[in-house]
């Protein structure tokens, strides 16, 4: 996949039809587990690179006491709807947050899922607490009790220990589902799951979905007083809002960092754990070419929520929560800065979490299926410009159009340049990547597109990405 260089306007080109180019993406360097500790050097004059690493590992893991108990459950003051800001592509290097398991890290294809042998657990009808309220009212929004917002969200998170590293994990229903990033337990043989009182339990891979790293884990004899997180809204959230993130960093069970949302909709690029058998599909449905075999997958895409809470190499799964201890993303990846001859990176104040509304969503299907489907809209997109009206504007130039997709059918043409999905600012093929990523199959998007110097609005129904 080919790369463009920060502020790059011209469109990017690949050397694959189905490969969406990226302005600011770094390629991956692929690094064995153990060898972590040696970071790749930034080549002058691009991103740093992105890379998968392992976190520290102590003798074993810390918890804290038990927390004091937090504010009584009551209605939050109500909310007027608010609209997400517009994301803007964000050039950064991602690293993962977590120590991830298993070998080498390689890009995946952006669609299809692994398949996992279905949980025993049965799964819930519903994600979270079922309770309609959350978990802690807050006097003061904006100066947060944050001892009672942790003293509520603790218990829901676990640290998870596999053969070969560490990160975090939330759970997410009564039957022992655990929701994580598929980087913490992908190629794992052995699983722990360690809940915030020091009980050990063996977990086991009820699912993995790679295009998303996400995956979800089924602790097994689950004792019956687990607290499942209280599942939020994530379109809800505007930037400036206060959040906390929590989780195992650096083997420190039951950390608690806070800080604010800095941006919402970053399309943010990470390389997924290589898997054995390589994803066939990505969100536009168009079929990859045959790959060596040697050579990466394509890269995870996310519409991320960009954060300043301080997240490290072990939070990976672990949950990102509003200040009423609702979860609102699952802690992924952190920007880095890559320089030469570093360490293994840590917080320097930017972090990406995956929003809970696609993590829930995906996370049902893993429950129900051992696998997830995604959206996909059958489109061939590079970075592109068009002219609107005596302006020029960024957005997601379409190559190819594949006869019969949703795309087809909703009228869309070669060399069209969509530069909105649903109102969201669209200025590259990998945003529309992260967009269209974050919708389920059957959802409908308004998709605004520059064609002949002329806006038009165009709606597009998604379908599932049919399988090679």
């Amino acid at each position: 996949m080919s790369n463009t260089e920060p502020g790059q306007t011209g469109p990017s080109t690949s050397n694959t039809t189905d490969t969406p180019a990226h302005q600011g993406g770094a390629v991956t360097q692929t690094l064995p587990q153990q060898e972590a500790a040696q970071a790749p050097s930034s080549q002058p004059g691009h991103p740093a690179p992105t890379t998968w690493y392992g976190a520290h590992e102590p003798a074993g893991p810390v918890f804290p006491p038990p927390p004091a108990p937090g504010a009584a459950p009551s209605n939050p003051e109500p909310r007027p709807p608010q609209r997400r800001r517009l994301g803007e592509l964000f050039a950064v290097a991602a690293l993962t947050a977590a120590l991830a398991s298993g070998g080498t890290y390689a890009a995946t294809q952006l669609g299809s899922q692994d398949s996992q042998n279905p949980s025993t657990a049965s799964p819930s009808s519903s994600l979270g607490r079922g309770a309609s309220t959350a978990p802690v009212s807050q006097t003061d929004p904006q100066s947060p009790d944050w001892t009672a917002t942790a003293a509520a969200v603790s218990p829901s998170v676990v640290a998870i220990k596999t053969d070969s590293g560490e990160g975090s994990g939330v759970i997410i229903d009564d039957s022992g589902h655990v929701l994580t990033n598929n980087h913490v337990v992908s190629g794992a043989q052995e699983l722990t799951v360690t809940l915030s009182d020091g009980r050990a339990f063996k977990g086991k891979i009820q699912g993995t979905d790679p295009s998303t790293d996400l995956a979800v884990v089924t602790i097994e004899g689950a004792p019956k007083d687990l607290q499942p997180i209280s599942i939020g809204d994530s379109d809800a959230l505007e930037v400036g809002d206060p959040v906390m993130a929590v989780g195992n960093p650096l083997g420190l069970a039951g950390t608690v960092t806070t800080g604010i949302v800095s941006a919402l909709n970053r399309p943010v690029t990470t390389e997924a754990a290589q898997e054995e058998q390589p994803q066939q599909q990505n969100p536009f449905g168009n079929q990859a070419p045959q790959q060596q075999q040697q050579s990466s997958s394509e890269p995870v895409v996310t519409n991320a929520i960009q954060t300043s809470a301080a997240i490290n190499p072990g939070n990976s799964g672990g949950a990102l929560v509003n200040a009423n201890g609702q979860l609102v993303g699952i802690n992924s990846s952190i920007a880095s800065l890559g320089s030469s001859g570093s360490s293994q990176s840590g917080n320097i104040g930017i972090g990406f979490a995956i929003p809970v509304k696609e993590a829930a969503s995906i996370a049902t299907q893993l429950i129900k299926d051992g696998k997830a489907e995604h959206a996909y809209l059958g489109v061939a997109p590079v970075d592109g410009t068009a002219s609107d009206g005596s302006a020029t504007r960024a957005g997601a130039k379409l190559r190819t159009v594949s006869p019969g997709t949703p795309a087809a059918k909703a009228g869309l043409k070669v060399d069209d340049v969509i530069v909105a999905v649903n109102g969201e600012r669209v200025d590259s093929a990998e945003a529309l990547v992260a967009h269209i990523r974050e919708y389920a199959v059957g959802d409908s998007v308004k998709l605004t597109v520059l064609r002949d110097n002329k806006t038009q609005e165009i709606s597009a129904n998604l379908a599932a990405a049919p399988a090679s």
